[in-house]
């Protein structure tokens, strides 16, 4: 890949980004406007978030396909509609809150968005188009069909991560098995995978051969966040913020 996506480009960099998981989901309910209040109040640039469509095709920023986990209720969010939703708080305390609002609420700030069910991709595409966020935006998804329908409608304007089997692909071509081509701008993976070790440094070195940076998820201990950086992870997301950015101000690579 001969250029970076502007997304990319962030506030920290070449140094690597500190990225707020779910928002500052340790300390306040996941994917709610104090999450990702708390966070951009700690001052991070970039935040996480995962986004579902409601029975009448509004876009959530929630996690699960139910609210059994965070709200202690029965449903799933596209069984209900978004009135019904606002009824529903995370952990009895705050309201789930629209996608756009989010987006809107904070312009400064770049989102990782994974859409988890295929029908929020239409919904959320057509926010990203009304309202011209390409350079703030980057899909991620498990699912390799969202991806590529992403890519096929927005081009080279939209950032996207590796799905599943590019990040095999990437892993087989570190072992030196090259298997195919790939698609992202950059690589989002948690250290392991079905027992499959992902991050390591060589992992890191082939991406990075290929220009891809590469991004870690869910990094919650200081030991780990330090051997990532050590091995030259781009990118760390939190679900601990202000964990985080203690120890990147430690290490000298935060900056506000």
């Amino acid at each position: 890949m001969s250029k970076m996506h502007p997304f990319l480009h962030h506030h920290n960099y070449p140094l690597p980004l500190p990225i707020a998981h779910r928002g500052y989901s340790a300390n306040y309910p996941e994917n709610t406007m104090a999450a990702f209040s708390a966070a951009v109040g700690l001052g991070y640039k970039c935040l996480e978030t995962d986004v579902h469509a409601t029975l009448d095709g509004k876009l959530v920023a929630f996690h699960d396909p139910d609210l059994k986990r965070v709200a202690s209720v029965e449903g799933r969010i596209d069984t209900l509609t978004w009135n019904e939703l606002l009824k529903v708080k995370v952990q009895g305390k705050e309201p789930i809150p629209l996608f756009e609002e989010v987006l809107l609420n904070w312009p400064e700030v770049r989102f990782i968005i994974d859409p988890k069910e295929d029908s929020a991709v239409k919904p959320l595409y057509d926010i990203l188009v009304a309202n011209n966020v390409w350079d703030r935006v980057c899909v991620g998804s498990f699912s390799n069909k969202r991806l590529t329908w992403f890519r096929q409608e927005a081009g080279t304007k939209l950032c996207t991560s590796m799905g599943p089997r590019e990040v095999f692909r990437l892993r087989a071509s570190s072992w030196g098995i090259p298997l195919g081509g790939f698609g992202a701008n950059c690589v989002q993976v948690p250290l392991r995978d079905k027992g499959v070790r992902i991050l390591d440094r060589r992992f890191i070195n082939k991406a990075h051969s290929h220009d891809f940076p590469v991004q870690a998820w869910t990094i919650n201990d200081e030991e780990t966040m330090g051997w990532l950086l050590d091995i030259g992870i781009d990118a760390i997301m939190t679900d601990e913020a202000e964990k985080m950015k203690k120890f990147f101000q430690k290490r000298g690579i935060w900056r506000d």
